[in-house]
């Protein structure tokens, strides 16, 4: 039986939908800082669904965003909350095969490179979140990366604890290009050299992964996929919320497992979901490679 990595699916969208509340530019994190056990029953309903990997809810608990947007003496503690989040729903799940990883996303802004802070104080940034995150992590996900510089940096501050590093790329609409303009074959080359144990592109639309797909299988030996269901995130700028972005209407579980089971006859090794993408689309995905018999477990066999 062939076996791939199931990721959960997006936790920023689904929590502002159960919170009930008006999103703000905190995003995910005003959701744990309000109401943590949503986010625990979040993680624990993607688990029951057959993640067998979820992502530290930490992708706005950056330090510039909450120096920013909200206040700095906001970051350990909400850093402690998404960790206790996590273990308290692989706990509560009974399931010794979840795995927890670690969230190097953008430090100042999504889908916007120009935005992006310099490598050295990328790099300084991000070693603040990998000694946040690193004693609930099994592994290292940079995600969101719009610029190979960015992703050098999450790299090679999260190189020191010897866990698996994931980078995960966002590409321009239709192009094999990342938001700075550099190419995907550029980025996999450049990263290529820092060691890291998988290449995924997240954040894009379902159309744009399906048009890159055969290159990114060409380029790297691990890949895979996250897709959102955004209509478009030119929308967003810094500090602003994602309210400006509209959800398509035209992706229901059942349609994304099926890309999702085409990207794996592809070659794709680790699969999830991004933005807009719930657990009853991560469900229907865990049960259609079930069906196709494909096993999601939480490493990758060699």
């Amino acid at each position: 039986m062939t076996s791939i990595i199931l990721l959960d699916g997006g936790m920023g969208q689904e929590l502002i939908k159960r919170a009930g509340v008006k999103p703000t530019p905190l995003w995910s994190a005003q959701v744990m800082h309000e109401q943590p056990h949503l986010v625990r029953d979040l993680h624990l309903d993607f688990i029951k669904a057959g993640a067998k990997v979820v992502t530290l809810n930490t992708y706005t608990s950056t330090p510039r965003r909450l120096a920013r947007d909200a206040s700095i003496k906001m970051l350990a503690p909400l850093h402690q909350a998404a960790k206790k989040a996590a273990k308290d729903a692989i706990a509560q799940s009974k399931q010794s095969d979840v795995r927890i990883a670690a969230c190097l996303p953008p430090l100042l802004a999504s889908f916007t490179p120009e935005a992006a802070l310099n490598y050295q104080d990328s790099l300084s940034d991000y070693q603040q979140l990998v000694e946040l995150q690193n004693d609930a992590a099994d592994l290292f996900i940079c995600e969101t990366m719009s610029s190979i510089d960015e992703a050098r940096a999450a790299i090679n501050a999260a190189k020191p604890t010897n866990k698996p590093i994931w980078v995960s790329f966002v590409l321009k609409d239709g192009e094999a290009k990342l938001l700075s303009g550099e190419t995907l074959a550029q980025a996999i080359t450049a990263i290529a050299e820092l060691n890291v144990d998988a290449v995924l592109i997240n954040c894009s639309s379902i159309e744009t992964i399906n048009q890159h797909a055969a290159e990114l299988i060409a380029c790297f030996p691990v890949v895979g996929a996250y897709a959102n269901a955004f209509v478009d995130i030119a929308p967003l700028k810094p500090g602003g919320s994602v309210d400006c972005l509209e959800e398509r209407r035209d992706i229901s579980p059942e349609k994304y497992a099926k890309h999702c089971l085409d990207w794996v006859g592809q070659g794709f090794r680790i699969i999830g979901g991004c933005c807009a993408i719930g657990p009853k689309h991560i469900n229907a995905t865990y049960n259609l490679l079930n069906k196709n018999g494909i096993k999601c477990t939480h490493k990758i066999d060699q």
